[in-house]
Protein backbone atom coordinates (compact mmCIF):
# COMPACT_ATOMS: atom_id res chain seq x y z
CA UNK A 1 0.00 0.00 0.00
CA UNK A 2 1.26 3.48 -0.83
CA UNK A 3 -0.21 6.70 0.50
CA UNK A 4 0.19 9.97 -1.36
CA UNK A 5 -0.18 13.47 -0.04
CA UNK A 6 -2.38 15.22 -2.59
CA UNK A 7 -3.40 18.36 -0.68
CA UNK A 8 -0.29 20.44 -1.34
CA UNK A 9 -0.54 23.78 -3.12
CA UNK A 10 2.92 25.17 -2.32
CA UNK A 11 4.79 21.98 -3.23
CA UNK A 12 4.81 20.11 -6.55
CA UNK A 13 6.86 17.23 -7.93
CA UNK A 14 7.48 18.36 -11.50
CA UNK A 15 9.88 15.87 -13.12
CA UNK A 16 11.73 12.69 -12.15
CA UNK A 17 14.30 10.31 -13.60
CA UNK A 18 18.00 9.55 -13.94
CA UNK A 19 18.16 9.53 -10.12
CA UNK A 20 17.03 13.14 -9.94
CA UNK A 21 13.85 15.02 -9.09
CA UNK A 22 12.70 18.54 -9.94
CA UNK A 23 10.39 20.17 -7.42
CA UNK A 24 8.54 23.44 -6.94
CA UNK A 25 8.75 24.84 -3.43
CA UNK A 26 6.46 27.84 -3.49
CA UNK A 27 7.69 29.83 -6.49
CA UNK A 28 11.20 28.36 -6.47
CA UNK A 29 12.18 25.31 -8.55
CA UNK A 30 14.98 23.02 -7.40
CA UNK A 31 16.57 19.96 -8.94
CA UNK A 32 18.43 17.49 -6.70
CA UNK A 33 19.46 13.83 -6.54
CA UNK A 34 17.09 11.06 -5.51
CA UNK A 35 18.31 7.45 -5.71
CA UNK A 36 14.75 6.11 -6.02
CA UNK A 37 14.24 7.69 -9.48
CA UNK A 38 15.94 4.86 -11.40
CA UNK A 39 13.86 5.27 -14.58
CA UNK A 40 14.85 7.52 -17.54
CA UNK A 41 14.02 11.19 -17.14
CA UNK A 42 10.33 11.68 -17.87
CA UNK A 43 10.67 15.31 -18.96
CA UNK A 44 12.92 17.15 -21.36
CA UNK A 45 15.07 18.52 -18.54
CA UNK A 46 14.63 21.91 -20.20
CA UNK A 47 12.59 23.38 -17.34
CA UNK A 48 13.98 26.65 -16.00
CA UNK A 49 15.22 25.97 -12.49
CA UNK A 50 16.55 28.19 -9.73
CA UNK A 51 19.01 25.77 -8.20
CA UNK A 52 20.75 22.46 -8.94
CA UNK A 53 22.38 20.22 -6.36
CA UNK A 54 25.30 18.17 -7.69
CA UNK A 55 27.11 15.45 -5.82
CA UNK A 56 30.89 15.54 -5.58
CA UNK A 57 33.10 12.61 -6.54
CA UNK A 58 34.84 13.00 -3.20
CA UNK A 59 31.60 12.93 -1.18
CA UNK A 60 28.98 15.50 -0.31
CA UNK A 61 27.95 18.02 -2.90
CA UNK A 62 26.88 21.61 -3.42
CA UNK A 63 24.17 23.84 -4.83
CA UNK A 64 24.59 25.85 -8.03
CA UNK A 65 22.25 28.83 -8.24
CA UNK A 66 21.03 30.19 -11.58
CA UNK A 67 18.81 32.91 -10.16
CA UNK A 68 18.96 35.07 -7.07
CA UNK A 69 16.77 33.58 -4.38
CA UNK A 70 16.46 34.27 -0.65
CA UNK A 71 18.43 32.13 1.76
CA UNK A 72 15.14 30.74 2.96
CA UNK A 73 11.48 31.24 2.15
CA UNK A 74 8.06 30.19 3.42
CA UNK A 75 5.62 27.60 2.16
CA UNK A 76 2.29 26.48 3.59
CA UNK A 77 0.44 23.21 3.97
CA UNK A 78 -3.16 23.98 4.82
CA UNK A 79 -2.89 26.10 8.00
CA UNK A 80 0.70 25.07 8.72
CA UNK A 81 3.70 27.11 7.59
CA UNK A 82 7.33 26.14 7.24
CA UNK A 83 10.68 27.64 6.33
CA UNK A 84 12.44 26.10 3.34
CA UNK A 85 16.22 26.44 3.56
CA UNK A 86 18.44 24.30 1.29
CA UNK A 87 21.42 22.76 3.05
CA UNK A 88 24.81 21.51 1.92
CA UNK A 89 23.47 17.95 2.20
CA UNK A 90 20.82 18.50 -0.54
CA UNK A 91 17.92 18.71 1.91
CA UNK A 92 15.45 21.59 2.11
CA UNK A 93 14.31 21.26 5.72
CA UNK A 94 10.99 19.54 5.02
CA UNK A 95 9.74 16.17 3.78
CA UNK A 96 6.45 16.91 1.96
CA UNK A 97 5.36 13.26 1.80
CA UNK A 98 5.00 13.35 5.59
CA UNK A 99 1.86 15.46 5.19
CA UNK A 100 -0.01 12.11 5.08
CA UNK A 101 1.04 11.52 8.68
CA UNK A 102 0.43 15.12 9.71
CA UNK A 103 -3.18 14.78 8.58
CA UNK A 104 -3.56 11.52 10.52
CA UNK A 105 -2.09 13.05 13.69
CA UNK A 106 -4.23 16.18 13.48
CA UNK A 107 -7.43 14.17 13.05
CA UNK A 108 -6.48 11.67 15.77
CA UNK A 109 -5.58 14.33 18.34
CA UNK A 110 -8.51 16.62 17.61
CA UNK A 111 -10.89 13.66 17.77
CA UNK A 112 -9.50 12.50 21.11
CA UNK A 113 -9.66 15.97 22.67
CA UNK A 114 -13.19 16.47 21.38
CA UNK A 115 -14.41 13.09 22.62
CA UNK A 116 -12.70 12.92 26.01
CA UNK A 117 -12.09 16.60 26.87
CA UNK A 118 -8.69 15.45 28.13
CA UNK A 119 -5.27 16.82 27.10
CA UNK A 120 -3.09 14.85 24.69
CA UNK A 121 0.70 14.66 25.04
CA UNK A 122 3.11 13.81 22.20
CA UNK A 123 6.75 12.74 22.19
CA UNK A 124 8.49 13.42 18.86
CA UNK A 125 11.91 11.73 18.64
CA UNK A 126 14.57 12.42 15.99
CA UNK A 127 12.19 15.31 15.36
CA UNK A 128 14.25 17.25 12.75
CA UNK A 129 12.69 20.63 11.85
CA UNK A 130 9.39 19.82 13.47
CA UNK A 131 6.84 19.07 10.78
CA UNK A 132 5.04 16.59 13.04
CA UNK A 133 5.61 18.80 16.08
CA UNK A 134 3.86 21.72 14.39
CA UNK A 135 0.98 19.48 13.23
CA UNK A 136 0.42 18.02 16.71
CA UNK A 137 0.63 21.40 18.45
CA UNK A 138 -1.79 22.83 15.90
CA UNK A 139 -4.22 20.02 16.78
CA UNK A 140 -4.06 21.07 20.44
CA UNK A 141 -1.55 18.60 21.91
CA UNK A 142 1.39 19.37 24.16
CA UNK A 143 4.59 18.22 22.43
CA UNK A 144 8.07 17.26 23.54
CA UNK A 145 10.40 17.72 20.56
CA UNK A 146 13.74 15.86 20.82
CA UNK A 147 16.65 15.97 18.38
CA UNK A 148 20.41 15.68 18.77
CA UNK A 149 21.04 18.68 16.49
CA UNK A 150 20.78 22.12 18.09
CA UNK A 151 20.41 23.68 14.66
CA UNK A 152 17.43 21.48 13.76
CA UNK A 153 15.74 22.26 17.08
CA UNK A 154 16.19 25.97 16.42
CA UNK A 155 14.55 25.57 13.01
CA UNK A 156 11.68 23.66 14.60
CA UNK A 157 11.06 26.60 16.94
CA UNK A 158 11.04 28.94 13.96
CA UNK A 159 8.52 26.74 12.12
CA UNK A 160 6.24 26.73 15.16
CA UNK A 161 6.45 30.51 15.39
CA UNK A 162 5.74 30.82 11.68
CA UNK A 163 2.58 28.74 12.13
CA UNK A 164 1.37 30.98 14.97
CA UNK A 165 2.34 28.45 17.63
CA UNK A 166 5.02 30.40 19.48
CA UNK A 167 3.01 30.08 22.71
CA UNK A 168 1.93 26.48 22.18
CA UNK A 169 2.89 23.83 24.73
CA UNK A 170 6.08 22.64 23.02
CA UNK A 171 9.18 21.59 24.94
CA UNK A 172 12.36 21.59 22.83
CA UNK A 173 15.14 19.22 23.87
CA UNK A 174 18.63 18.85 22.36
CA UNK A 175 19.73 15.42 23.48
CA UNK A 176 20.48 11.82 22.56
CA UNK A 177 17.10 10.13 22.17
CA UNK A 178 17.89 6.97 24.16
CA UNK A 179 19.33 8.88 27.12
CA UNK A 180 16.36 11.25 27.12
CA UNK A 181 13.77 8.45 27.11
CA UNK A 182 15.54 6.70 30.00
CA UNK A 183 15.35 9.92 32.01
CA UNK A 184 11.65 10.26 31.17
CA UNK A 185 11.08 6.75 32.55
CA UNK A 186 12.78 7.76 35.80
CA UNK A 187 10.64 10.92 35.95
CA UNK A 188 7.51 8.85 35.29
CA UNK A 189 6.54 11.14 32.40
CA UNK A 190 3.95 9.66 30.03
CA UNK A 191 2.83 10.35 26.46
CA UNK A 192 -0.30 9.50 24.49
CA UNK A 193 1.43 9.61 21.09
CA UNK A 194 5.02 8.77 20.16
CA UNK A 195 6.55 9.59 16.78
CA UNK A 196 10.06 8.67 15.73
CA UNK A 197 12.04 9.31 12.57
CA UNK A 198 15.25 7.37 13.25
CA UNK A 199 18.16 7.61 10.83
CA UNK A 200 19.81 4.46 9.52
CA UNK A 201 23.02 5.59 11.15
CA UNK A 202 23.89 8.56 13.31
CA UNK A 203 25.58 10.06 16.32
CA UNK A 204 24.18 11.87 19.33
CA UNK A 205 25.41 15.26 20.58
CA UNK A 206 28.21 13.58 22.56
CA UNK A 207 29.14 11.03 19.93
CA UNK A 208 26.60 8.36 20.92
CA UNK A 209 26.33 5.75 18.17
CA UNK A 210 23.03 4.83 16.51
CA UNK A 211 22.58 1.91 14.12
CA UNK A 212 18.93 1.20 13.29
CA UNK A 213 19.31 -2.56 12.81
CA UNK A 214 20.86 -2.94 16.25
CA UNK A 215 18.86 -0.34 18.16
CA UNK A 216 15.30 0.02 16.88
CA UNK A 217 13.71 -2.89 18.75
CA UNK A 218 15.23 -1.86 22.07
CA UNK A 219 14.30 1.80 21.55
CA UNK A 220 10.67 1.02 20.70
CA UNK A 221 10.50 -1.27 23.72
CA UNK A 222 12.01 1.47 25.87
CA UNK A 223 9.49 3.98 24.55
CA UNK A 224 6.59 1.69 25.39
CA UNK A 225 7.49 2.42 29.03
CA UNK A 226 6.65 6.11 28.59
CA UNK A 227 3.32 5.54 26.88
CA UNK A 228 0.25 6.49 28.89
CA UNK A 229 -2.20 3.88 30.18
CA UNK A 230 -4.49 4.52 27.20
CA UNK A 231 -2.24 5.65 24.32
CA UNK A 232 -3.45 6.82 20.94
CA UNK A 233 -0.72 6.08 18.41
CA UNK A 234 2.91 5.15 17.80
CA UNK A 235 4.51 6.01 14.44
CA UNK A 236 7.91 4.93 13.14
CA UNK A 237 9.15 6.51 9.89
CA UNK A 238 12.06 5.31 7.77
CA UNK A 239 13.67 6.77 4.65
CA UNK A 240 16.96 5.12 3.78
CA UNK A 241 17.04 1.93 5.81
CA UNK A 242 17.47 -1.53 4.31
CA UNK A 243 14.97 -2.81 6.86
CA UNK A 244 11.56 -3.55 5.34
CA UNK A 245 8.41 -1.89 6.64
CA UNK A 246 7.04 -5.31 7.59
CA UNK A 247 10.02 -5.78 9.92
CA UNK A 248 9.25 -2.48 11.64
CA UNK A 249 5.57 -3.45 11.88
CA UNK A 250 6.70 -6.65 13.59
CA UNK A 251 8.68 -4.58 16.09
CA UNK A 252 5.57 -2.55 16.96
CA UNK A 253 3.45 -5.70 17.21
CA UNK A 254 5.92 -7.36 19.59
CA UNK A 255 6.27 -4.32 21.85
CA UNK A 256 3.45 -1.76 21.79
CA UNK A 257 0.83 -4.09 20.33
CA UNK A 258 1.62 -6.86 22.80
CA UNK A 259 1.24 -4.46 25.71
CA UNK A 260 -1.77 -2.42 24.58
CA UNK A 261 -3.61 -4.41 21.91
CA UNK A 262 -4.84 -2.14 19.15
CA UNK A 263 -3.85 -2.56 15.51
CA UNK A 264 -0.70 -2.04 13.46
CA UNK A 265 -0.25 -1.29 9.78
CA UNK A 266 2.54 -0.21 7.46
CA UNK A 267 2.50 1.75 4.24
CA UNK A 268 4.83 3.39 1.76
CA UNK A 269 4.81 7.15 1.40
CA UNK A 270 4.93 8.68 -2.06
CA UNK A 271 4.64 11.84 -4.12
CA UNK A 272 2.87 11.84 -7.46
CA UNK A 273 4.51 13.60 -10.36
CA UNK A 274 2.44 16.33 -11.99
CA UNK A 275 0.90 15.46 -15.33
CA UNK A 276 1.22 11.66 -15.16
CA UNK A 277 0.69 8.67 -12.90
CA UNK A 278 4.28 8.18 -11.78
CA UNK A 279 4.68 7.96 -8.02
CA UNK A 280 8.07 8.56 -6.45
CA UNK A 281 8.57 6.39 -3.32
CA UNK A 282 9.64 8.32 -0.24
CA UNK A 283 10.20 5.79 2.52
CA UNK A 284 7.52 4.29 4.72
CA UNK A 285 5.65 4.45 8.01
CA UNK A 286 4.74 1.68 10.43
CA UNK A 287 1.87 2.83 12.64
CA UNK A 288 0.20 1.41 15.72
CA UNK A 289 -3.05 2.90 17.00
CA UNK A 290 -5.61 1.99 19.58
CA UNK A 291 -8.90 0.53 18.33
Amino acid sequence: MIRISNCWEDYELLETGNQEKTERWGNIILRRPDPQCIWPYTGKQSMVIHGLYTRSDTGGGSWEWYKNIPGRWQIAYRDLKFWIEPTGFKHTGLFPEQAVNWDFLIDKIKGEISNTKKPVSVLNLFAYTGGATVACAYAGASVCHVDASKGMVTRAKENAQLSGLANAKIRYIVDDVVKFVKREINRNNKYDVIIMDPPSYGRGPKGEMWQIEDSLYSLVGLCSSVLSDDPLAFLVNSYASDISMTAVKNVLDLTVGKKYGGSTECYELGLQQSGNNLVMPCGYTARWEKK
